[in-house]
């Protein structure tokens, strides 16, 4: 069978890109290496996502793969390994080969980790990655932000208005972040921050409890933390497509808010395109954009 639109990614943007593409009467499969619904699924409580007073990651990506599978899409576990272009576009999975006249690509991105044990168990119970998502929970407490480029710095100041304290933790002996977000991380009497600084271990068992750090001289402390979030950095899942669409330096496709990328028919969409905002909001935005792009596209337009 060849489909009119081969989504490869379930998280919000390959899913409403599905939504949008069956609402046009398109024949379309999404293809997803592990469980859909992509980070959301991390976070066990989730308050910003229009609609839904409080709903957890799960029941969120739950109804999206429900709403998707009832307007009739195919859906397909496995993984991409390459994809090869043409007239007829030919997407290669682990599980055999499938064709589509448009490619949607929304792999997004995973969240760089800091390698420790234990660390998988403690996401979303106490290891967050975004304080604008998770950042009221922890309202009056004690909690890290690992990481001293831009977007730690940022977390780190949006945590200090909420927590009763902030540790920055920065593995060099400077932060490489903006002078003036740095500047304005000084002026606030709640943020502490600890540079030439690793972690080395995580406390708690069950329950995270916070963290040893390890400084460059040799010396450990133990931080007894309510929360940690991690930000260095984020890993783009875009290798399959490199010889097929441009990335840019960090491993995104390049594309703007249209969702368009340089390789006719292919497009784009959510956290793997480059963007400034990765939210559940601005994916299931460019989700509907590379659908409606992907339609014109088949229907020669």
């Amino acid at each position: 069978m060849i489909y009119d639109i081969i989504i490869i990614g379930g998280g919000p943007a390959g899913l409403t890109a599905a939504l949008y593409s069956r609402r046009a009467n398109k024949s379309v499969l999404v293809i997803e290496k592990g469980s859909f619904g992509g980070q959301i699924t991390f976070s066990p409580k989730v308050e910003n996502i229009a609609g839904f007073l409080e709903v957890t990651g799960n029941e969120f990506a739950e109804k999206l793969v429900e709403q998707v599978l009832e307007q009739g899409a195919d859906v397909e576990c496995a993984e991409v390994l390459s994809v090869t272009d043409g007239d007829i576009k030919t997407v290669h999975t682990d599980s055999g080969d499938f064709e589509g006249k448009a490619v949607i690509i929304a792999t997004g991105a995973k969240h760089r980790m800091l390698g420790l044990e234990g660390e998988e168990r403690f996401v979303g119970e106490g290891i967050s990655f975004c304080a604008v998502c998770d950042g009221a929970f922890y309202t009056g407490k004690t909690v890290a932000v690992i990481g001293g480029g831009n977007s730690a710095l940022q977390e780190a100041l949006l945590l200090s208005d909420l927590a009763k304290k902030v540790y920055v933790i920065q593995n060099l002996d400077y932060l490489t972040g903006e002078q003036k977000l740095a500047e304005a991380l000084k002026q606030k009497e709640n943020v502490e921050v600890i540079l030439g600084s690793v972690i080395e271990k995580l406390l708690g068992d069950n329950e995270f409890k916070g963290i040893t750090v390890k400084s460059n001289n040799g010396n450990t402390a133990d931080l007894l933390l309510d929360g940690m979030f991690v930000a260095i950095g984020l890993i783009p899942q875009n290798e399959p497509f490199k010889n097929i669409v441009e990335l840019n330096n960090w491993g995104y496709v390049n594309s703007g808010e249209e969702c368009l990328t340089n390789a006719k028919g292919f497009f784009v969409a959510g956290d793997c395109r480059q963007k400034r905002i990765r939210q559940v909001a601005t994916a299931v935005a460019d989700g509907a954009v590379a659908a409606l792009a992907a339609c014109d596209f088949v229907d020669g337009k």
